[in-house]
């Protein structure tokens, strides 16, 4: 009596076989080092942003900003951060939201785009896109006359407001394009079933849609916290007035600490960079979720 062989487990079987790597080509050599000297190119500002950070004042000059910090002074991102961590938190309550704002309406204008065709739906989309090609500058005086009617000219609701609308013409693209791809057929059996607009958005369309949120989150997030004319011309008063401003403030006419502003700028880049740490996977599949549209 012969025994079958033990056959292996499914996911062993499958599993796939590690190919050998083939030498490298001269071609290969060319893109390596090419991608290795941007790299370096990209890092080396910010090698001597972190370092001066950490610098006395007597080393962090332009004569000494190659060198290494001979001893790590904390110095610079103390008074740093006393001088700029109110304008960080302004800066917070002003992203935070306008950014959650944004992309919840655009949202709905891009359900409404992509699944709720009416005549003339793709005039309104493309001059809704106009926004996005209007210079700041041409707006400011309006825009500072409108907030100033609205009483919120100065305050940091008055900033949030601009950034939402600013912001709602790329948010309607990107949850346009997003939700063009997923089946239509999938929207028509839910109004078969009964189920309204507001309720195929809510159960349906919301669920699927964090991809297209982490896009726009990242994306709105990063224009309105390194955002420079709105804050300045919004928002006068120095107290109320976002971090990019206040960063801008801190060199002095005369002399400047290039251990505090170097730090500072550590301080202004950190959130931005840790979103895309974190979320980067999710904004590359976002993006690519809408490319074919």
């Amino acid at each position: 009596m012969t025994t079958a062989p033990m056959s292996l487990p499914r996911r062993l079987a499958r599993r796939p076989q590690h190919q050998p790597c083939r030498p490298l080509r001269r071609g290969d050599v060319a893109v390596i080092a090419s991608l290795t000297l941007l790299a370096i190119l990209v890092l080396v500002p910010i090698y001597v942003m972190v370092a001066a950070g950490f610098k006395s004042p007597a080393q962090a000059d332009a004569s000494h900003m190659w060198e290494l910090p001979k001893s790590l002074d904390f110095s610079g991102y103390s008074g740093a951060w006393s001088s700029l961590g109110p304008n960080f938190v302004n800066s917070l309550l002003i992203a935070v939201p306008a950014t959650l704002i944004s992309s919840m309406i655009g949202a709905i204008n891009g359900y409404v785009f992509a699944k709720m065709p009416f005549r003339g739906h793709n005039v309104v989309f493309l001059a809704m896109l106009l926004g996005m090609f209007i210079p700041y500058q041409v707006i400011l005086v309006p825009m500072v006359r409108f907030l100033q009617e609205a009483q919120l000219y100065g305050t940091l609701q008055g900033l949030v407001l601009v950034h939402v609308i600013y912001g709602i013409p790329i948010t309607t693209l990107i949850f346009r394009n997003y939700y063009s791809q997923i089946p239509t057929d999938l929207v028509h059996a839910a109004h078969v079933d009964g189920a309204s607009h507001q309720q195929v958005f809510r159960h349906i369309m919301l669920p699927l849609s964090l991809p297209g949120f982490v896009v726009c989150g990242i994306f709105q997030f990063t224009n309105i916290w390194n955002d420079f004319i709105f804050g300045i011309t919004v928002v006068p008063n120095p107290d109320s007035q976002p971090m990019t401003v206040a960063l801008n403030n801190l060199s002095g006419n005369f002399s400047v600490d290039w251990n505090v502003v170097m730090a500072g700028a550590v301080l202004a880049a950190l959130p931005t960079a840790l979103i895309y740490v974190f979320l980067g996977r999710y904004y590359v599949r976002g993006l690519t979720a809408g490319s074919v549209k």
